[in-house]
């Protein structure tokens, strides 16, 4: 059987590590989309978007921007992660500081990870289709004291993942439960995935290397 090619738009190493743990060896062409340009494009046309939609709409500039610069025999999948707490959306936190002020609004509270995917059919004799979702699970936090804060602050991880904290990183000891697919907060579902694929006639077991 041959392998379906898959590239991950995406230069997350969480994400990396998911896909090859489950068995696929994902092709890695990271897109240099602007993320802040790419959402005021998507609000200007689509007015404020809700926390899933602002995971779907970078998942899927991401994917489509792979697909137009490299144009790649393969699928593409695009993902993009976003916490939403207290109403309000977060990515990565632009610096300590900012990461800081993040975990004291976090601590003992929880949250919305939003992941969003979206994967593009551009093999040269695939569908050509392109679809995508979001999967979105609740991440509950631990009550942190201000010196754990600032101990997990200073390892520098918060400040490269979405939302400030991981859950298969330093930042597990920190999250105390998790309401949905664990596989989302690393960053990509693995069943969504599956789930979209197989509305593309690609069975996931055909990735598998």
């Amino acid at each position: 059987m041959t392998r379906v090619p898959l590239v991950l738009a995406s230069a997350s190493p969480a994400r990396y590590r998911t896909l090859r743990r489950a068995g696929v060896d994902p092709e890695v062409i990271v897109s240099g989309v602007d993320e802040d340009a790419a959402l005021e494009e998507a609000e200007a046309r689509y007015g404020v978007l809700a926390p899933e939609d602002v995971a779907l709409t970078l998942a899927r500039v991401k994917c489509e921007a792979v697909v137009a610069s490299e144009d790649p025999d393969a699928l593409v999948l695009g993902c993009d992660s976003v916490l939403e707490l207290d109403g309000r959306v977060y990515g990565k936190p632009a610096d300590a500081e900012v990461a800081t002020q993040r975990w004291r609004l976090m601590r003992g509270s929880s949250g919305t990870l939003h992941t969003g995917h979206w994967v593009v059919d551009n093999r040269d004799h695939g569908t050509g289709a392109t679809l995508g979702a979001t999967a979105s699970t609740v991440v509950h936090f631990a009550e942190l004291s201000d010196a754990e804060i600032d101990a997990y602050v200073a390892t520098g991880e918060p400040l490269h993942v979405a939302g400030a904290f991981t859950v298969d990183g330093l930042g597990g000891p920190y999250v105390t439960a998790v309401e949905g697919d664990y596989h989302s907060v690393v960053g990509v579902s693995l069943p969504l995935l599956r789930e979209l694929l197989a509305e593309l006639g690609v069975a996931w077991h055909e990735l598998r290397s």
